[in-house]
């Protein structure tokens, strides 16, 4: 609801240009406000509106960041876009109409409405990469994305079809008893029919092996689809496969810890490739995916603690991976590249953005006191606890995220000056606003980490 208020509030002022982008950027910092006052008074527990909305920490959580990097979106866009005159007015009203789409997502307690919701995200997402993209790439990067995903989503629209048509209702609350049903029907049939439940939110998510599309889209979005990507859209696979466990009950199958094997050995090659990117874009890229590896093996191990690990790694994630996409942008405008051997020496000319890629690079490496730490902490006792065969990877995983976000930062900070800097280029005010809001969130949550313990 206050997601629709926001978007007719902002669609009063569609006829003066120069109000609707900045009453859009007002209205989605009122809405993160709202959504964190909420979130902290003690009125607040988990309960259903109506057959068709409910909500909990979890969904409130992704509420909060759903607006906090819309707002992020317009903020980063401000020179490319609204400035330039790039048709500023429909890229303001997709982003609304995503939030809106991504709102409703995280609060329906209806299967198929989650499902509708599930894929109309990609719709805005879409038009803002082929609309706002500068390369003509973006044509096969949109066509990846899509096919992807909604060749992954078919299963899923079968299954939750089928589970609404036995329980004589789509409500989440009611279809638990009939997936248990399954059992009747054999080993091999439930197995089959948790993996279709299961294979569209490892493609968004994505894991290894299902991945190819996420760093397509990526380095061909602009600056305010590689955040929304980042920080929002891969997080509606962690939070499906969490929904699909809680009300589906799944069961810990050999089947599902082979996926968590692939996905656990997938993170640590992927950290790896990390080491073979020139384009800075597409190395953040890839560490996203090895990010959510973990965030695939906390929830799989079907435990309080892993998905409590999960739900802080999404959380976390989405603030440090949009402000490392706004760094890359911020940094493609001064040097006018994003390959890392010619973007040297910027802690020579421009030493105060290179004290933000510091602080964000060690936050993506997991270093007190950021969020980033608290959900490995959480993650990896549970995935050790489970398999003594996880520790190899999981070490592995930790050390080059390390070693990565080492290399991403003296690349573009470290060595000679750059040929192709910008002249008396300086840090405008708008970038360091939307820096400093992306690291503060990501770094004071942790003060209060226990709702997310109260929610289990």
């Amino acid at each position: 609801m206050l997601s629709l208020m926001l978007l007719n509030l902002s669609l009063l002022f569609i006829m003066n240009m120069q109000a609707f982008w900045y009453i859009s950027i007002w209205g989605l910092g009122f809405g993160s406000l709202f959504s964190v006052m909420y979130m902290y008074s003690p009125q607040f527990s988990f309960f259903t509106f109506n057959s068709y909305m409910s909500n909990d920490t979890m969904s409130i959580l992704l509420v909060l960041l759903s607006f906090w990097i819309s707002m992020m979106m317009l903020l980063a866009s401000q020179f490319s876009v609204k400035l330039s005159n790039n048709y500023s007015l429909v890229f303001c009203v997709m982003i609304l109409v995503l939030n809106l789409i991504l709102l409703n997502t995280f609060c329906v307690s209806s299967i198929i409405m989650f499902y509708f919701m599930f894929e109309a995200s990609l719709l805005p997402t879409l038009m803002i990469i082929l609309g706002w993209g500068y390369q003509p790439e973006r044509l096969q990067a949109g066509m990846y994305m899509m096919i992807y995903t909604i060749a992954a989503s078919l299963p899923l629209l079968f299954c939750l079809v089928w589970g609404g048509f036995k329980a004589w209702s789509y409500n989440m609350f009611l279809c638990t008893n009939v997936f248990k049903q399954l059992y009747l029907y054999g080993q091999y049939t439930w197995i089959l029919f948790y993996l279709m439940l299961l294979f569209a939110f490892l493609v968004k998510l994505p894991m290894f092996t299902v991945h190819l599309w996420l760093p397509k889209a990526h380095v061909e979005a602009p600056v305010a689809g590689s955040m929304v990507l980042a920080a929002i859209l891969l997080k509606l696979g962690g939070y499906g496969m969490i929904r699909v466990y809680q009300f589906f009950n799944i069961q810990t199958m050999n089947m599902l810890m082979l996926i968590v094997f692939l996905g656990l050995w997938g993170g640590m090659l992927t950290s790896v490739i990390c080491f073979r990117q020139i384009d800075f874009k597409s190395l953040i890229a890839y560490s996203s995916i090895g990010h959510m590896a973990l965030l695939l093996v906390g929830v799989f191990t079907n435990t309080s603690w892993g998905w409590s690990g999960a739900v802080v790694m999404m959380i976390s994630h989405g603030f440090c991976s949009s402000a490392l996409f706004g760094l890359a942008n911020i940094t493609y405008e001064k040097s006018f590249t994003r390959n890392l051997f010619i973007s040297k020496g910027m802690l020579l000319t421009m030493p105060f953005l290179s004290l933000w890629w510091f602080l964000f690079c060690v936050m993506n490496m997991a270093a007190p006191p950021s969020l980033n730490l608290v959900g490995e902490m959480m993650i990896f006792p549970t995935v050790i606890f489970s398999s003594k065969y996880y520790i190899l990877p999981l070490m592995a995983m930790s050390f080059l995220a390390a070693v990565y976000s080492m290399y991403l930062y003296t690349g573009i900070n470290h060595g000679g000056s750059p040929k192709y800097m910008k002249p008396f280029s300086n840090l405008k005010d708008i970038h360091v606003l939307m820096l400093f809001l992306h690291w503060i969130p990501c770094n004071f949550l942790v003060l209060k980490a226990e709702l997310i313990f109260m929610w289990l």
